[in-house]
């Protein structure tokens, strides 16, 4: 089970509140604190590559896509 398919079983259990329950306490997955699924991307939600520097918060492709709005400058 990936880190978003748990959110989509959760949605068909909203009319069954006892397996609702039972789901929560045992198939959730544990709150990340370090590895790749920690951060997602503020702009498309992906979970590798991602750049935090700055405070950016961006994967490295929609970091491509905007950095020079954000003022960085492209060394070749």
């Amino acid at each position: 089970m990936t880190a978003s398919d748990w959110r989509k079983i959760l949605k068909q259990l909203v009319n069954k509140p006892a397996k609702k329950e039972r789901f929560l306490k045992h198939c959730k997955p544990k709150d990340r604190k370090i590895g790749i699924a920690a951060r997602k991307c503020e702009r498309c939600g992906r979970f590798g590559a991602h750049i935090k520097s700055y405070g950016l918060n961006l994967c490295r492709h929609c970091f491509r896509e905007i950095a020079e709005e954000i003022g960085f400058k492209k060394y070749s």
